[in-house]
């Protein structure tokens, strides 16, 4: 293009290319929708008042770090919900002929889609292995079978967005993809939920009943209340194959579990012994180490514990003397946590080494309840420096003493009964029966009656709670059924450090190693009736014999046990008596057989040979060692294979005051509250409805009133998903907060519009072109397709790496600052050219239709919704659902990729903003400036040339030109750099009045001093801190400058204007 001398710059300015299509005041969709103007007047003011918002953030600080989605929310206002009312039978395909409403509502979108896509059966491998996309390749998942009593809370809703976003890639990629989805019975948690209503509703208790009575009970419950989970992974989405829907109770794990036994037992892996196990009191329960909660406290505090008249004090070290014996005077003290273990103690420990104590060595000490001798006994597992340095030993009622007493040879005696009360064992003045807690004052009581009490003080420590009943965790003495873990253990650990186990993220491996290098044998008997009996007989005749232990026998059924022992005794079958245990098997024992008992283990299935092993065991990082080293453990030696050979740990999801979500705080949130939106009263009524102590009840209500000051806006599943899944599951902990699900949902709006304007502009005879055969006619068109390809690699690269937080970036960049802030605003006007060039519309179909699969996997319902209403392609049937259509490959989009393309327009975009960020000075809101761009550089000249248009539009401003080098610039025009090489002038005279935008700036330039001033009067600070504070300072002295410049300019043409409020014309 020539370039102009400035003599011939006169109006018309020739050479300047017009910005067409900038003035239009008919809407972009022609569609017919109600109330509609109404709807479009509140449009235009949303987004008057969001344009005046964006040009008071430039006016105070010109380009900002972009912040993320979650720091721009907009402020919450109710939106209209749309409801989708078309009759539809559940199953049938929705009725999407009718037009978009006018803004995204999720209610709409979400109506209808998920039945149809069961009842179509695009869940299903079999349906998969027939797609035209299918690679032959088998992708496998379990979901981690929440409990049956419970109802899914954020933490579940983000193991179920991971999983199904990589679920949903794997199947439209083409593998033939199982995600089987199960329940598990939680043994302990549903048995006492029934047991409060069987009590509620009849006043009747457990032991009223007969235990099969009792489990008629509990069927009829999970029958009639145990949906509520598959009610909630239906509402998010979930793609899982719910023919294959298994319960961790059902006949097929019931026999599961007992071949498990069996051979376990017969492997020599499963023993019975007497050993100490982690006891519920309130339960008369064992239970599992995860069920143990070590709740820190600083030093005194109160608690109101189950079966307990009065607060008990903890967090005290109590100080007791036991005399020397045949030294009147001398004495030994220790400190202690537990008064009430005083009748269980056999000796007291001090170390070798502690000088204090040397000469004592092999003395006895007296009781100081009962008298008895105790021997004084040393070793090097005592600590001196801690309290006196001397320790009672009680190897009934602690693990360390148990481990001190059994090299010391020392008898164990228990004190403390199963139902936490003292046992035969105490002093008659304890009587038998005496609550624990109620004895420790007693016990208390007689030591200050003897003088053998020295006091007490604050002492923080860790006590053991039972997460199930709040009870205090007491360690008894019990003979139960472990696991030998050492072996098998070893076995798991070695698996992950030759890289047969890949866990991910890495650091994770550090706590494997250590967790199975110090593993002890399982527990895995447990007090109940509900769960998996123990199939185990005890051999009444045998064991009645007298000083020999018991004698069990293992069998799948009485039958088989009946023949073992007759073989092992020497008897006839028919004349031994059985008895079964009782007990049922823990919970996390059926768990850990979860990835092969679902697919039909111990049967030969064809799922089985299929897909097992798992592909992928995709979990939150708090299940590494309790359910995922167990199944490793349990698979590795049942089947003969690992279970899985990735493990994929996400992090642990925290509220907004960095707590772990937990029913005992009262700030799980159920994800449809967040879908669907609540009222506060709503959130506060369930608290009540919750089992919190009114302390707690207080804390968390008030915390709720806090969060959720107006309840919880409807975000939709598609907005609650992607938010979970853009953090990742390689990061921190999620602090997840509603208002950055809440911009996700304005994201989903951004999107809903994009595709109504390419609907309206496609319009009703739009033919799609092969891909194959599209031809972009301009650099915009070929600039908007290569970042369409990077976007699908960046995508690809994400799934592949499991890095989901990649993805949602990549697409949120596309959808939003690509295709809307740039492309659709920058193909307007072409789109109103005569006669219309074919291409633009081609391109805007092929970037909807791509960009809608590669959003698929993370946004289901959205994606659905709007792609089965894009014009379908001409020739062959294309995908029924999008959820089965083939997922975008980097490959097949490689040829559109231009990096150099996207380089040079990138230099264009920083030119945007700033002829943005000078119109932002000059407040120049509806005026359309003319510019004009010159550069020292050749290359950067051709640039320029090259988008003249897209810059008028982008920049908000008229006709663009090139000024030749060197060449002055117009009088009344504002120059703004660019580049080292390269500036931009504006025209201002005529387009803004200088009597009146001088006071303004002056008040701006005021103010933003005022803040300058008060920074530099605020002392240096440290670290981060201080770094902020130097870029605030830095864009203010920035700001300041402009304005100094801008207030100038304007000056110089108030002074060449030839009347006080006029401007001439050029």
């Amino acid at each position: 293009m020539p370039h102009l001398p400035l003599t011939s710059f006169r109006p018309p300015l020739w050479g300047l290319r017009p910005s067409r299509g900038l003035r239009r005041s008919c809407p972009l969709s022609t569609r017919s929708e109600p109330d509609g103007s109404a709807i479009s007047r509140r449009n235009r003011e949303a987004k008057q008042k969001r344009l005046r918002e964006k040009q008071t953030s430039l006016e105070a600080g010109i380009a900002p770090k972009s912040k993320s989605p979650a720091e721009s929310s907009k402020a919450w206002t109710p939106k209209e919900r749309v409801l989708y009312e078309i009759p539809t039978e559940h199953g049938e395909k929705k009725d999407v002929s009718r037009p978009l409403p006018p803004a995204y509502s999720p209610q709409y979108v979400e109506a209808a889609w998920y039945p149809w896509w069961v009842r179509e059966g695009f869940f299903k491998p079999e349906y998969q292995a027939s797609l035209p996309q299918a690679t032959g390749e088998t992708f496998s998942m379990c979901i981690p079978p929440p409990n049956v009593t419970g109802s899914l809370h954020i933490g579940h809703a983000l193991t179920v967005a991971i999983q199904d976003a990589l679920v949903r890639w794997h199947r439209m990629r083409g593998d033939r993809v199982l995600w089987v989805p199960g329940s598990d019975h939680a043994g302990i948690a549903t048995q006492a939920v029934v047991e409060k209503q069987l009590w509620k509703e009849r006043g009747v208790r457990r032991h009223e009943l007969s235990r099969e009575d009792f489990l008629r009970e509990v069927w009829k419950w999970k029958e009639e209340k145990g949906g509520e989970i598959c009610e909630q992974l239906r509402a998010l989405g979930a793609s899982l194959d719910w023919d294959r829907e298994c319960f961790t109770m059902d006949t097929g794990s019931s026999v599961a579990v007992t071949e498990a036994f069996v051979q376990l037992y017969k492997a020599g892996l499963l023993y019975r012994s007497r050993q100490l196990v982690n006891w519920s009191c309130a339960l008369r329960s064992a239970i599992s180490d995860i069920e143990v909660e070590s709740r820190p406290l600083p030093g005194r505090t109160e608690l109101q514990l189950p079966g307990c008249p009065t607060p008990v004090s903890f967090g005290l070290l109590f100080s007791v003397a036991f005399p020397v014996d045949g030294e009147p005077d001398a004495e030994v003290v220790v400190g202690t946590t537990r008064p009430e273990t005083l009748p269980g103690d056999v000796a007291v420990a001090v170390h070798p080494a502690d000088s204090r104590y040397t000469h004592l060595h092999g003395r006895q000490l007296c009781h100081p309840l009962t008298g008895q001798l105790l021997p004084l006994i040393t070793d090097c597992t005592v600590q001196p420096h801690l309290g006196t340095g001397a320790v009672k030993v009680t190897p009934a009622h602690s693990p360390a003493d148990a481990e001190l007493g059994a090299r010391h040879g020392l008898s164990p005696r228990s004190v403390i009964a199963e139902d936490g009360t003292m046992t035969a064992l105490c002093e008659d003045w304890l009587q038998v029966g005496l609550h624990r807690f109620v004895a420790r004052e007693k016990i208390l009581s007689a030591l200050r009656e003897r003088g053998l009490f020295r006091g007490l003080q604050n002492h923080p420590m860790v006590l053991p709670i039972c997460s199930r009943s709040g009870d205090v965790v007491e360690y008894l003495l019990k003979s139960q059924w472990f696991v030998r873990c050492r072996e098998m253990g070893e076995q798991a650990a070695k698996a992950v450090e030759s890289g047969a186990l890949d866990l991910s993220p890495s650091f994770h491996q550090k706590n494997w190693q250590h967790w199975f290098s110090h593993i002890e044998d399982w527990c895995v008997s447990r007090q109940l009736w509900w769960g998996h009996r123990i199939p185990a007989y005890l051999v009444v005749e045998e064991h009645a014999k007298g000083d020999t232990e018991d004698f069990w026998v293992v069998g799948r059924t009485e039958s088989e046990a009946r023949e073992v022992a007759a073989e092992l005794t020497g008897r006839p079958g028919a004349e031994l008596t059985l008895e079964r245990d009782p007990d049922v098997l823990d919970t996390w024992f059926s768990s850990a057989l979860f990835p092969f008992s679902a697919l039909g283990w111990p049967r030969e299935t064809p799922d089985l040979a299929h897909f097992y092993p798992l592909s992928l065991l995709e979990t939150g990082s708090d299940l590494l060692l309790f359910w995922v080293g167990r199944m490793v453990m349990l698979g590795s030696q049942l089947t003969g294979q690992l279970p899985f050979s990735k493990v994929l740990l996400h992090s642990m999801v925290r509220d907004r005051q960095g707590r772990k979500m937990s029913k005992s705080l009262g700030n799980v949130l159920d994800p449809r509250d967040i879908i669907s939106g609540v009222e506060l009263q709503v959130l506060q009524d369930k608290l009540r409805d919750g089992n919190l102590d009114p302390a707690e009840l207080a804390i968390a209500a008030s915390a709720q009133r806090k969060d959720f000051p107006h309840g919880i806006p409807e975000c939709g599943t598609d907005a609650l998903r992607f938010t979970l899944c853009s953090h990742g599951a390689l990061g921190g902990d999620l602090h997840l907060s509603v208002s950055e699900v809440l911009s996700f949902r304005h994201f989903c709006n951004k999107i809903w519009n994009a595709l109504r304007f390419i609907l309206n502009a496609l319009g009703e005879e739009f033919i799609p072109q092969p891909a194959e055969e599209l031809s972009p006619a301009s650099r915009m068109d070929a600039w908007i397709l290569s970042c369409l390809a990077r976007t699908a690699q960046d995508c690809e690269r994400g799934f592949l790496t499991r890095e989901l937080s990649l993805v949602t970036h990549a697409l949120h960049h596309f959808w939003l600052h690509n295709l809307c802030d740039v492309y659709l605003e920058a193909v307007k006007p072409v789109l109103s050219h005569s006669p219309r060039p074919p291409e633009p519309p081609q391109v805007l179909f092929f970037c909807a239709d791509v960009s809608l699969r590669l959003l698929a996997p993370l946004m289901p319902f959205l994606a659905e919704e709007l792609w089965q209403r894009l014009p379908p392609r001409p020739g062959g049937p294309s995908a029924p659902s999008i959820c089965v259509a083939p997922y975008p490959s980097a490959h097949s989009l490689e040829h559109w990729h231009q990096p150099e393309l996207e380089r040079r327009f990138s230099r264009v975009q920083e030119s945007v903003q700033a002829l943005r960020a000078l119109r932002a000075t000059y407040q120049l809101t509806k005026a359309r400036p003319r510019v004009l761009l010159q550069s020292s550089e050749p290359g950067e000249r051709g640039l320029f040339e090259a988008f003249l248009e897209p810059l008028g539009i982008l920049g908000h401003c008229g006709a663009v030109g090139l000024l030749p080098p060197g060449a002055a610039a117009p009088s009344g025009w504002v120059q703004a750099p660019l580049s080292d090489s390269s500036q931009a002038y504006m025209e201002l005279q005529g387009l803004v009045d200088p009597q009146t935008h001088l006071p303004r700036l002056a008040a701006r330039r005021h103010k933003l001093q005022k803040q300058l001033d008060g920074l530099l009067a605020r002392p240096p600070s440290e670290g981060e801190a201080e770094t902020q504070r130097q870029q605030r300072l830095s864009s203010l002295q920035l700001e300041l400058s402009k304005l100094d410049k801008a207030a100038s300019h304007l000056q110089q043409l108030m002074d060449a204007s030839p009347s006080p409020g006029g401007s001439p014309s050029l």
